[in-house]
Parts: C-alpha cells; structure tokens; sequence
C-alpha cells in the first residue's frame, strides 16, 4: 500500500495522525479521569463513616467490590498518560495511541461497572433494596446506549467504506 493509497480523509502522515489523535484522546480521559477520581475520592471515604458499621454483609461486600472496581478504573484512565511519558520520543505514538485507547476503552467499562456498583449500594441503603435492580439495570442501560450504542450507530451509519 502506498503512501497515497493510505491517506484518506485528512491529508497527513501516520506520525501526523497520531500525534492528532493522541491529542484528541487525552482530551476524552481527562473528562473520564476527573470523574472517577472524584467518585473513587467518596469511596474511599465510605469506610470511615459511621454507618458503615450497620452495613450488612451483603452490603459491605457490594462497597468492597465498588471500591476494587474504582481502583481498576482509576489505574486504567490514569495508564495512558504513564504510557506517554514511558514511550515519549522513542517513535512508538502510533502504537501507543493503539495501546492508550484499548486502555481507556477498558477504563470506561470499569467506570461504567463501579458506578453501576456503587448506585446498587447507595439505593440499597437508601430505600431498603425495593426496585434496586430495576432502576440500576435502566441506568446501565442508558450507560451502554450513551456509551456504546449510540457512538457504535454513528460510525456504522456514516464511516464510509
């Protein structure tokens, strides 16, 4: 394949691409970092309140899972930015773009899985446990639509081939 028959689109070089979308990347993480900080902030704090100590087992475990899941989270929106400054300079950004973004598209899923988590724990603590798995199912599914399904309609609908 030449050079030409590569570029489609945008007229840049592959180095050009990747320095874009590596641009464009940070950008998506340092909105999905900043909420999983904060929400793995309140977590963390959980613990240290009185009424966890009325928790039940069941809940305690749902809070010990959230809390695990928030870490993973964290640690994989935080990894590009490691992965960055680990590669800079050694002409690798187009395969640490590759690398950033599987690692971003797994941080998003753990996100999606701590909050979903944690909504389980606040409503079952909140209301009981009555309709918890209703309204936390509806608000995964609006996560998956939002997250996945939406954008997935959009490049199917207008990528051309």
């Amino acid at each position: 394949m030449t050079d030409q028959e590569r570029r489609r689109g945008r007229d840049e070089s592959e180095e050009e691409r990747a320095d874009r979308m590596w641009g464009e990347l940070i950008q998506e993480v340092r909105v999905a970092q900043t909420g999983v900080q904060i929400l793995f902030g309140f977590l963390l704090t959980v613990v240290f309140q009185q009424r966890y100590a009325e928790l039940s087992d069941v809940d305690r475990t749902i809070y010990i899972v959230t809390v695990v899941l928030g870490a993973a989270a964290t640690g994989a929106l935080i990894g590009p930015v490691s992965l960055h400054r680990l590669v800079a300079g050694r002409k690798v950004k187009p395969q640490a773009v590759r690398l950033a973004s599987g690692m971003t598209q797994i941080g998003l899923f753990l996100l999606l899985a701590t909050m979903a988590a944690s909504l389980v724990l606040i409503l079952r603590v909140a209301t009981g446990g009555s309709q918890v798995t209703w309204v936390v199912a509806a608000v995964v599914v609006w996560y998956l639509v939002c997250w996945y399904g939406l954008p997935l309609w959009s490049r199917r609908r207008h990528t051309t081939r």
